[in-house]
């Protein structure tokens, strides 16, 4: 099944902690979409491709969440910031907002973890070619073993900014739910 990752925002860590035991997690229950299973029916490979991109959406837990597997919140999301800002990983992990659990439960199967202010800052700015741009180098690093697919990438990196966008606006910060 893998690993999920529940990229949300929330006004406080207390509030962002909340949602450790939410059935779900913040992102609670992938909604219905009556477009996605006409697409399964007529087996659209490329409808069902495009439906099935994560999108920021709001949850049935009242957070705007984008749900996605197999981008880490900590290593990731540290080379992201790297390749955005140009900052050492090294003085990015040692940032108070790097990765930091809130929340844990089940001996670490599930975690609530913050996302630094200068990656949502980064984010909150970044232009979709910037984005676009990143993505390339992105999926060749380690962390994807060299092969990520910069599309996906890039769709990803712009959801990912609009929610950081959305998050800046309403004064709110990121965070990461993760359930082994």
């Amino acid at each position: 099944m893998g690993v999920l990752y529940d990229f949300f925002a929330a006004p406080t860590d207390d509030a962002a902690a909340a949602t450790i035991d939410l059935l779900g997690g913040p992102g609670g229950a992938e909604p219905s979409s009556a477009e996605l299973q006409a697409a399964l029916r007529a087996n659209d490979r490329a409808a069902m491709r495009r439906l099935m991109m994560p999108k920021v959406r709001l949850s049935e837990h009242g957070f705007d969440v984008l749900c996605v597997k197999g981008i880490d919140p900590v290593v990731q999301m540290a080379t992201l910031e790297q390749l955005l800002t140009g900052t050492s990983t090294d003085a990015i992990f040692s940032r108070a907002r790097s990765g930091k659990a809130v929340a844990v439960r089940d001996e670490g199967e599930r975690l609530v973890l913050t996302l630094t202010d200068e990656l949502q800052a980064v984010l909150s700015a970044a232009t979709e070619q910037q984005l676009d741009a990143v993505a390339v180098p992105w999926s060749q690093t380690d962390e994807f073993w060299g092969n990520g697919e910069p599309e996906i990438l890039a769709h990803f990196l712009r959801q990912l900014a609009l929610l950081a966008r959305n998050a800046t606006a309403a004064g709110n910060r990121l965070y990461c739910w993760v359930c082994v």
